[in-house]
């Protein structure tokens, strides 16, 4: 299995992070490759800072030669070293490593994508439109149904996955954003996830938006009038989900079992 992983913005914590990750499961025996996407210069100097075998082989696709760490550079030349924070070189190799990976994603070449930080702020003073790393791989995919999930599990290996009705959004807007075949969407995306992920049922809890869900509308008319709505929509498409109900109670619930996942707003 090849895993393409993106350096993010080189003046940020993205790289080393990455390294280091790497670092850690390459001691592992398994049968993953690893191509660190972006500037080989901080590669090198990061490898070296940490101990590690620095001079890592250019990924060449099928001719490449073996090793389980490669290096995969998307300009000509390296960054200089040093480079401030918010320097726009480093934002438009940031961008250009996203490219690069999904390009090569959507090739089938890598199995998947991981990637590290970027200073969004630094993209758009760059001149490059941009949202979030979500709206800008589904762009480059040509698709308009996508979500965010964000997923993991505690020691105990209870899980949460949680997909988001909007992102990247000033905290202001979102209720206007918030529409009813928008979420029912995600939650159908949601379920669609958990089928994808293998699990044996596919039920989504979905939050409100309000402190304890709208308290019936005394805390806010939200859940009565966009959320409440989208669930029945949902579940009228065939979706087993349930709410809107108050954060504190859900997460409580999901963690019991209750549910595979959650739709947030």
């Amino acid at each position: 299995m090849i895993l393409g992983i993106t350096l993010g913005d080189v003046t940020g914590i993205g790289p080393e992070v990455a390294l280091r990750a790497v670092a850690r499961l390459t001691a592992e025996d398994t049968d993953v490759h690893y191509v660190l996407i972006g500037d080989t210069g901080v590669v090198r100097r990061l490898c070296g800072l940490m101990g590690v075998e620095a001079d890592l082989p250019l990924w060449r696709g099928a001719d490449s030669e073996p090793s389980r760490v490669y290096a995969l550079p998307v300009s000509e030349g390296e960054l200089p070293e040093n480079l401030p924070a918010g320097d726009p070189r480093a934002a438009l190799e940031a961008i250009a490593a996203l490219r690069e990976g999904a390009r090569r994603c959507l090739s089938g070449e890598f199995a998947g994508l991981v990637t590290a930080p970027v200073n969004k702020a630094s993209i758009l003073e760059a001149g490059v439109p941009f949202i979030g790393q979500t709206e800008f791989l589904a762009d480059l995919a040509g698709v308009s149904r996508f979500a965010m999930m964000l997923l993991g599990h505690d020691p105990a290996g209870r899980w949460l996955r949680v997909a988001l009705a909007t992102t990247h959004l000033p905290l202001a807007q979102v209720s206007a954003a918030l529409t009813q075949h928008g979420i029912a969407e995600v939650i159908a995306l949601t379920a669609e996830a958990c089928g994808l992920l293998g699990l044996p049922r596919q039920r989504v809890g979905v939050c409100g938006l309000n402190p304890h869900a709208g308290e019936h509308g005394h805390l806010g008319s939200e859940e009565i009038t966009v959320v409440a709505p989208a669930v029945a929509q949902a579940r009228a498409r065939g979706f087993d989900a349930h709410g809107p109900a108050a954060a504190d109670t859900l997460f409580h619930h999901v963690f019991r079992g209750d549910y595979d996942a959650v739709v947030a707003m």
